[in-house]
């Protein structure tokens, strides 16, 4: 008899599969009879180095999913802050400490094309590729693109055009008032997983969150899965 951890990830895997079109990432087992081992896969983004290269990802479902994240890595090589050019370890939120039971693999495989779209030097897996991009981002492009050419089968583009320049701006200091009474930290659980601020407070209020008096809480597993819907456009 399949586990309850067997048929969530049947039944997200099927939900990936009627997706594919709409969120442009995919998903199956690398043998049928086993589902804690995956690969996925997803077309980088347009407007970045890496367009039109398909990008594989090896997935290990963990015991205690949904509980604890997926393990991923990517199988393509890439020139990327947040991956390691040797081994393909990643470095992102969403897969450690910004994990949540609610999440999904589609959710994950989401947040790892949208960090092709938005490298991050600042908090990087591969010092060498962050140091390249801040100092030299002209290089950066030319480099990442030759990779994605190389081993992810991406058309080769003469004319790269990137906004890496400002990849790294001075901070912002957060306005309140884009939180509309939500605790910051409360919405954060929510942006640490690759969310705007804006589309997750929208949500609260489409969900219909409790305020609490701005004060920070625990929210029920129905209302994270409601929000998390929403903002993956299930909703």
């Amino acid at each position: 008899m399949a586990t309850t951890r067997e048929r969530r990830i049947a039944k997200e895997l099927a939900d990936i599969n009627n997706d594919k079109d709409n969120s442009g990432v995919f998903a199956n087992p690398v043998d049928p009879a086993d589902l804690t081992h995956l690969k996925g896969s997803f077309i980088g983004p347009p407007d970045t180095p890496y367009a039109g290269g398909t990008f594989q990802v090896d997935i290990v479902i963990p015991d205690m999913y949904p509980f604890k994240s997926p393990t991923m890595r990517f199988d393509t090589k890439i020139w990327h802050p947040n991956v390691s050019s040797v081994t393909g370890a990643i470095c992102l939120d969403t897969l450690g400490s910004g994990w949540s039971p609610v999440g999904t693999i589609k959710m994950a495989l989401i947040s790892l094309r949208m960090l092709l779209e938005s490298p991050n030097p600042k908090d990087p897996q591969d010092a060498e590729v962050a140091s390249m991009m801040m100092e030299s981002p002209n290089e950066f492009a030319k480099k990442a693109h030759e990779w994605a050419v190389k081993y992810a089968g991406a058309p080769r583009r003469d004319n790269l055009t990137h906004n890496y320049e400002k990849a790294v701006p001075p901070p912002k200091k957060d306005d309140p008032s884009r939180y509309k009474g939500y605790n910051k930290d409360l919405v954060d659980r929510f942006v640490n997983m690759g969310f705007d601020v804006d589309a997750v407070v929208e949500a609260f209020i489409y969900v219909g969150i409790d305020r609490n008096g701005g004060e920070d809480y625990e929210l029920e597993e129905a209302y994270m899965g409601d929000i998390t819907a929403r903002l993956l456009g299930e909703q």
